[in-house]
């Protein structure tokens, strides 16, 4: 049997849900329609400038939220030497993270922590299971917005978001099959 690699440990721990893949999705839908906005997902973050092992984090090198969103020019590869860039330095202006079950909320604050102090402007913790986002101003700084709210309001982002959006059940009841 071959050997266990800490990246593929790592990779499984981290595997999304159904409700997690869902608020990725549509975070990923409602913030693109705003064009101030580019929005990738999974995208693997430099982290060279700074040691992770600070933070207690299993990664070395690199992090990757769940959603990225640049407010300005999103990185691009130079079309001279690379189609394409396995690790981007140039951080975004806000860091999403979707708690996914096999995850702890603990792990993704340290990780808001760490985006902080790599110069990510806003960070949002997702919480499907709890239809709830804090939306972190400052690593110790964050306002909570739930399913009892209107909309989530990103001030550091000038982001309004209807929050029924993110968490509405679409399908709730079975299809009849007659």
């Amino acid at each position: 049997m071959g050997e266990v690699i800490d990246d593929e440990v790592d990779e499984v721990s981290d595997m999304g849900s159904l409700n997690h893949s869902l608020a990725q999705g549509r975070l990923t839908t409602l913030l693109g329609c705003d064009e101030r906005f580019e929005v990738m997902v999974e995208l693997s973050l430099d982290t060279t400038q700074i040691d992770l092992s600070k933070f207690s984090l299993k990664a070395k090198d690199e992090l990757v939220p769940d959603v990225c969103v640049y407010a300005g020019p999103p990185p691009a590869p130079d079309e001279e030497v690379d189609d394409d860039v396995l690790k981007v330095s140039q951080m975004p202006d806000l860091a999403i993270e979707v708690l996914s079950p096999r995850q702890s909320i603990n792990e993704l604050i340290i990780k808001i922590k760490a985006y902080f102090v790599l110069g990510v402007k806003s960070c949002w913790l997702v919480v499907p299971s709890m239809e709830a986002i804090k939306v972190y101003s400052q690593a110790k700084q964050y306002k909570t917005f739930t399913m009892n709210d209107t909309e989530l309001f990103d001030e550091v982002m000038d982001i309004h978001l209807p929050i029924a959006k993110l968490f509405r059940k679409r399908f709730n009841e079975a299809p009849d099959r007659n």
